[in-house]
């Protein structure tokens, strides 16, 4: 078998493109980030550090059982919250300990995704770093903290599709006002028998 010669490339190619990179690379312009004295600009939605709104965790520990690190802590008891006209008090769940150890969490996002009930968020701020390894275990207070830095949603696109949670209050909306503005239909009034048959009153009045 024959092997295919190759074309001869002209000499000195690959000099000039070597030195075609180098000369794009020398006036380009520098990209150097002056950290920490000069602070970089950050996506509004990127990823710094969790913040944990209390409020709306009812301790369903989806979010620790999804972790891929097993960095969240989450300790929690029951008690009974009487209920005016129920036969019985009901229970609910009590956060008692929310932790992250941020020197286990990959900043995956996987528990922000997986809870339903929106108390999980992304913060844009990173400098937390600490002497001690063990200060990057912020309890449900610390997290508590970065809710002030969390940035607001984004707004709605104008050409997309309204939100499920829109569109079912507005259905909701919609149904006492149509039955508001319904017509009701008059009074039906009774007609006399047929066959002559005279009221009582009637015969009264005639007798008299």
């Amino acid at each position: 078998m024959s092997e295919r010669s190759e074309p001869a490339g002209v000499p000195g190619s690959g000099l000039v493109k070597g030195l075609a990179v180098t000369l794009k690379t020398m006036t380009k312009r520098s990209t150097t980030q002056q950290y920490p004295d000069v602070a970089p600009e950050l996506p509004p939605r990127s990823r710094g550090v969790i913040a944990l709104l209390e409020e709306n965790c009812t301790v369903c520990m989806l979010c620790s059982r999804e972790c891929p690190d097993w960095c969240i802590y989450i300790d929690s008891h029951k008690e009974e919250v009487a209920v005016p006209g129920a036969a019985r008090p009901r229970q609910r769940n009590v956060l008692d300990r929310f932790d992250i150890d941020f020197s286990l969490c990959m900043y995956c996002g996987i528990c922000i995704e997986v809870c339903p009930f929106d108390a999980l968020y992304w913060s844009p701020e990173f400098e937390y770093a600490e002497y001690d390894i063990k200060d990057l275990l912020h309890d449900k207070d610390h997290l508590g903290e970065w809710m002030a830095t969390v940035p607001p949603p984004p707004a709605h696109d104008p050409n997309g599709e309204p939100a499920k949670e829109e569109t079912a209050a507005a259905r909701k909306a919609a149904i006492p006002a149509a039955s508001a503005a319904r017509p009701t239909a008059p009074p039906v009034r009774p007609e006399p028998a047929s066959g002559g048959t005279a009221a009582p009153g009637d015969g009264e009045g005639a007798s008299e």
